[in-house]
């Protein structure tokens, strides 16, 4: 027969020092089980992470491999329009009025778009005064660099000297230019669609 005193003694019954002493073991050992659930959850976690910085990565080494290459065309667009610029400055600004139909044609060779068009218009009234005053002009760039470049259109600025000679003078004289020229490519070559004298 069970008695009040029984029932209140198990019901307050303690644990014993060895069931503690257990707990403390299990606690320091680090041995709880974790529930499969859980590492199932926590390994497509893990793998989700690695899957979305393994794209990441891919997607910056393509977006750097782009502009390496951008950047690559540019600048041997830029290069070759700078090499091509100089050369037309000289053609530009040397005039011997002995040949100057070739000289006048070598022009409208190396020219395209508006300028094209406002050179010729202009060539027919300074052709007769150049031949009158046996003009021969001698240009020379001093110094040439890149304003602005895409692979389709490069700006350049020139530092151009011509030495003069014609019948009205008793020497040569140099005339000195600054020249603001854009050069377009037209087919695969360098041409002048603009020339501003600064």
């Amino acid at each position: 027969m069970t008695t009040p005193e029984t029932t209140q003694s198990h019901t307050d019954e303690k644990p014993s020092i060895e069931h503690i002493a257990e707990r403390r073991d299990e606690s320091r050992s680090g041995h709880r089980q974790i529930p499969p659930a859980r590492t199932w959850r926590d390994g497509r976690t893990v793998l989700a992470v690695l899957a979305a910085l393994l794209v990441a990565s891919a997607t910056t080494a393509g977006v750097l491999g782009w502009r390496i290459h951008r950047d690559g065309a540019t600048d041997r667009a830029a290069a070759a329009a700078l090499a091509a610029g100089q050369q037309y400055a000289v053609v530009l600004t040397s005039i011997d009025a002995s040949h100057i139909d070739r000289d006048f044609a070598a022009i409208d060779a190396g020219a395209t778009g508006a300028f094209k068009q406002m050179y010729a218009q202009s060539a027919v009234q300074l052709q007769p005064l150049l031949v009158q005053a046996r003009s021969v002009s001698k240009g020379r760039v001093l110094s040439a660099s890149v304003q602005s470049a895409s692979r389709e259109r490069v700006v350049l600025m020139m530092f151009v000297d011509a030495e003069v000679t014609n019948a009205t003078t008793t020497g040569p004289r140099v005339d000195r230019s600054r020249i603001l020229m854009t050069m377009d490519d037209v087919d695969g070559r360098w041409l002048a669609s603009e020339v501003e004298i600064l």
